[in-house]
């Protein structure tokens, strides 16, 4: 019976993302590098140079140097296989399909690039089940370690490219044999071990090297899940069975021993006041060892803007009472920062925003935060046609943790603006200050109180308004991203009863609610689901009893895609937009990752605000479209196309959105 030993770096190469945390480190800055090396990488020109690369590759070997003695070479693959996959896993893996834009330098370099194609495709061919592969790369015609080899080459590149032919059988698929999860010091299986089925690796499956590598992570976790702070896999063992075409693995782990938390203690937060961290570590000693507690610990302390980094460092070893000593080490970020943004819309209108904030005001966390912003309504106001359609708006925020509790921050908020928009025009000065009590890391409440001076003009005149509130405001959120969600959903609940003081027709309550969900349909997350429904209602008024400005609108690039903003709201006879009591909205979209840094994402919306106090669903509107993503390290850059598709005769034909960050 012939068998194969499968040495672990070889699964190591089958998975280059586990095999790079593995390598010896870069150069340092400064370290000469050989002046011929082939690379495939290039300076990106511009925003739109990866955009144009992903469909040109050529322009990247035309921005690099040309290459000293370049030898040209033409490459063909022989692969016995009517897999695609087959095929495709081996010219990926291939040094010379990737690099043939740009040929090497020399014979020398010909040669030394046959040579690592070898390793490189077997290696490929591991991470998609194939061990017993053959594989044959000749150069003019011989193979690359011939003695005189680089004569050939030179004989060759004289009449032309040389030839390259790459013959690949990748020989027979293999599945996963017999699996085994031992104990590194009895060599007994661990009664306590994760399911088969969880690592990936039931037998009669297909034996990828991937998921063998991958399992020794899901092993560690697992037992550090379970309280083991020390868990690791010692060694394994990876036979390929040639006659019974399958893998066996075994596995020998070593959990260590279960331990609980201990003390923590905190350096480099003197840039806080004394025990602000210490009094946000909500672990009490003798609490079961979690990773996860501490992941949420260190994710909740970066929430504070003050806090650059935290680095959770647990101890190489246990107290004698078994518990596991943790350092927290944090670093501070830039006392202040300036910056602008800026949107796009073609049916909602444009704004750019300059903003100066300080991340710890008085030392103790506090955030502030100026805008100063102008705005373009782009069109005429349907009910003030003769409105300028500049906007503006300079609003200060301010937020103090830690009011009462720990758990109960102080947020407020200020601001003087003009609001241009087809239902109405709003000159206002607002006030919102409340108090938000966190229950846990996923779930707060906020209650507040909102005032609002303003004169507001629309169909029916100027009015003038002073309007005072008490909003509560639910919230949980328990996505993996803030920014850029693949898993987890979001709820916003809002009720807030309202008066019109001088006014005697009641206290108006409004209810709002949204909620977005996102699934990633792979682990690479390049493939995520993401949803969102909103609804809301206007109890205890008339419509004409509610103020222009806290009435419903749906239409726009923050609802409805494609069709002008607010224009899916009621209209008075006249046809002119008035707003709602009541709104339903729905969003689907799929967002593919074509690159690292581009996506494209097809969108589905649907929704409509209606004069009843409840929706009624009788004139929804409809849209469809494609957004293109550039990923950068502070959020998507978002750039929307939307079509209304059953549009009335004021709609537009399509809507054009640009902005920063996902849709919802």
């Amino acid at each position: 019976m012939l068998v194969t030993v499968v040495a672990p770096q070889a699964l190591l190469a089958a998975s280059p993302a586990l095999a790079q945390s593995s390598q010896q480190p870069p150069p340092a800055s400064g370290t000469a590098q050989p002046a011929t090396q082939p690379t495939n990488e290039a300076p990106q020109s511009g925003l739109l140079g990866p955009i144009l690369d992903l469909f040109n590759p050529s322009r990247v070997a035309a921005r690099e140097p040309p290459t000293i003695d370049a030898t040209p070479y033409h490459l063909s693959f022989e692969v016995k296989s009517t897999d695609r996959e087959v095929r495709s896993t081996v010219e990926d893996a291939s040094n010379l399909e990737r690099l043939k834009a740009r040929p090497p330098a020399g014979a020398a370099g010909l040669i030394r690039r046959a040579l690592s194609d070898g390793p490189a495709i077997n290696a490929a061919l591991y991470s998609i089940g194939y061990y017993g592969s053959n594989i044959r790369i000749t150069v003019a015609g011989n193979s690359p370690d011939a003695p005189n080899i680089f004569d050939i080459v030179e004989a060759s590149r004289k009449r032309g490219p040389v030839p390259v032919v790459v013959t690949v059988d990748p020989g027979p698929l293999f599945h996963f044999g017999r699996i085994a999860i031992l104990d590194a010091k009895t060599r007994r299986p661990l009664a306590d071990a994760p399911s088969l089925a969880s690592l990936g690796l039931q037998p009669g499956e297909p034996a990828l090297a991937t998921t063998v590598v991958r399992s020794e992570t899901v092993l560690t976790n697992h037992w550090r899940d379970a309280g083991h702070p020390f868990a690791r896999v010692v060694d394994k063992d990876v036979v390929a069975d040639h006659a019974m075409r399958q893998l066996d693995v075994s596995f020998y782990v070593e959990p260590g021993p279960r331990a609980t938390f201990g003390r923590f203690t905190v350096n480099g937060a003197d840039f806080l006041t004394p025990r602000f961290i210490e009094d946000r570590i909500d672990i009490a000693p003798g609490t079961p060892y979690s990773p996860d507690v501490l992941n949420r610990l260190r994710r909740r302390l970066l929430e504070y803007e003050a806090i650059a980094s935290v680095r959770i460092i647990e101890a190489d070893h246990l107290d004698p009472d078994g518990s596991l000593p943790v350092t927290i080490e944090v670093s501070p970020r830039k006392p202040h920062y300036i910056g602008f943004s800026a949107s796009y819309s073609s049916t909602d209108g444009s704004a750019i925003n300059g903003y100066w904030g300080a991340r710890n005001l008085f030392g103790g966390g506090e955030t502030l935060r100026l805008d100063a912003q102008v705005s373009w309504f782009g069109q005429k106001s349907e009910a003030v046609p003769d409105a300028d359609p500049f906007g503006y708006k300079v609003a200060a925020t301010f937020m103090k943790p830690g009011i009462i509790t720990a758990r109960d921050d102080l947020l407020a908020s200020a601001a003087v603006l003009r609001e241009v928009t087809n239902a109405y025009v709003r000159e206002a000065g607002t006030f919102l200050a409340g108090i938000r009590h966190r229950f846990n890391d996923e779930a707060s409440l906020q209650v507040s109180i909102d005032l609002e001076q303003s004169r507001v003009e629309d169909t029916t005149g100027i009015n003038d308004y002073f309007i005072a509130g008490v909003p509560f405001e639910f919230n949980y959120d328990n996505t993996d991203n803030r920014l850029d969600p693949s898993k987890g959903f979001r709820f916003t609940g809002t009720a807030e009863p309202f008066a019109q003081l001088g006014d005697a027709n009641g206290v108006p309550t409004l209810l709002n609610a949204r909620f977005s969900t996102y699934y990633a349909l792979d682990e690479a997350k390049k493939y995520i689901l993401a949803g969102r429904v909103a609804a809301g209602s206007m109890l205890g008024a008339d419509l004409y009893d509610i103020p222009p400005q806290r009435r419903f609108y749906v239409g726009g690039g923050g609802s409805l895609r494609g069709y002008d903003y607010q224009s899916a709201s009621p209209r008075n006879e006249d046809g002119i937009i008035i707003g709602g009591r009541s709104y339903f909205e729905a969003s689907f979209e799929a967002r593919i990752r074509v690159t690292d840094t581009i996506g494209v994402v097809p969108f589905f919306d649907m929704g409509s605000a209606f004069a009843s106090e409840a929706p009624d669903f009788d004139e929804m509107k409809y849209s469809a479209g494609i957004g293109l993503r550039y990923y950068t390290a502070i959020g998507p850059l978002r750039f929307d196309v939307a079509f209304p598709l059953n549009p009335g005769p004021d709609d537009g034909s399509y809507g054009i959105y640009v902005s920063l960050g996902q849709a919802f």
